[in-house]
């Protein structure tokens, strides 16, 4: 774990909040000055602190309206059947997110969809790489709240 300094979590909250952000603006929002805000940048991407920086699209506007939460269960715990369910689901952009999960469930897909008739197609799609023992699927009929940033 890396020491993260207020200065650092200032430079970090603003990031999470704007990452395409100036210098400039960001030096002015954190009392620092643009050269001071680069280098923690840097410090922080060489750390492993900033992992990436991307766009946030909504999905929505490029027909990916509807989220589901796919509830798998399995009988194959085997590593190699692990590293088949991870290559399928890694290798479908649909799927958003994939879990592994304690309790009555092993794991939890979030993935985006255009409607049912693209999720149906994505669940035969998923079946036909890997087995899988119970699918049960969750739709989002309204997202209250859904963040990237973390609590800092």
């Amino acid at each position: 774990m890396v020491t993260i300094d207020e200065t650092d979590r200032r430079i970090l909250r603003e990031l999470q909040r704007d990452a395409g952000q100036s210098l400039d603006h960001l030096g002015d929002a954190v009392g620092l000055s643009r050269n001071a805000c680069w280098r923690r940048i840097k410090a922080l991407e060489a750390a492993g602190v900033i992992t990436a920086r991307v766009a946030m699209l909504d999905p929505d506007q490029l027909g990916l309206g509807l989220m589901v939460f796919m509830l798998i269960r399995t009988n194959a715990h085997a590593p190699d059947w692990l590293e088949r369910f991870s290559a399928a689901t890694r290798g479908m952009p649909e799927i958003l997110g994939v879990y592994r999960m304690t309790g009555d469930l092993d794991y939890l897909i979030r993935a985006r969809v255009a409607d049912m008739a693209d999720y149906d197609r994505l669940y035969q799609a998923l079946i036909r790489r890997v087995p899988l023992s119970d699918v049960s699927a969750s739709f989002v009929m309204e997202q209250i709240k859904d963040t990237h940033a973390l609590p800092l």
